[in-house]
């Protein structure tokens, strides 16, 4: 995905990932593959998170970038995409889901802010294209 994000041209001006050892060292791959040389925040919050938590974490950590990565678990980020765009999605392990939203600062980012599916990335998807 790291490759991918390069490829696509996204820019990432901050990650944040849940502390579990599994999303930290997907984080760090990441950011790895696509020469991210900021600070990944670590949150616990993001573990066993609602969309109520991830979007507390958005609003709390961000304030002066205007793309964030969040690298967290399901059933959290599926939620957080159907809730965002009103697009359920699969999002099975390392999926990639770029959402643009109508906000000018991320502390304005609420529950009810609807947000347009710009790109939606799969890993074996990717190996079959």
């Amino acid at each position: 995905m790291g490759r991918l994000l390069r490829k696509q041209r996204l820019s990432v001006e901050l990650i944040i990932s849940s502390d579990a050892l599994r999303a930290r060292l997907t984080a760090q791959a990441v950011a790895d593959a696509i020469g991210y040389r900021g600070q990944i925040l670590l949150d616990a919050r993001l573990y066993h998170a609602s969309v109520t938590d991830i979007l507390a974490v958005l609003r709390s950590a961000v304030e002066h970038v205007t793309t964030a990565l969040i690298v967290g678990h399901n059933p959290g980020l599926e939620d957080l995409v159907a809730r965002l765009t009103g697009e359920p999605e699969g999002l099975p392990t390392a999926a990639l889901a770029q959402i643009a939203l109508p906000i000018d600062r991320w502390r304005d980012l609420t529950t009810s802010t609807r947000g347009r599916l710009v790109g939606l990335w799969r890993p074996k998807e990717l190996d079959t294209a």
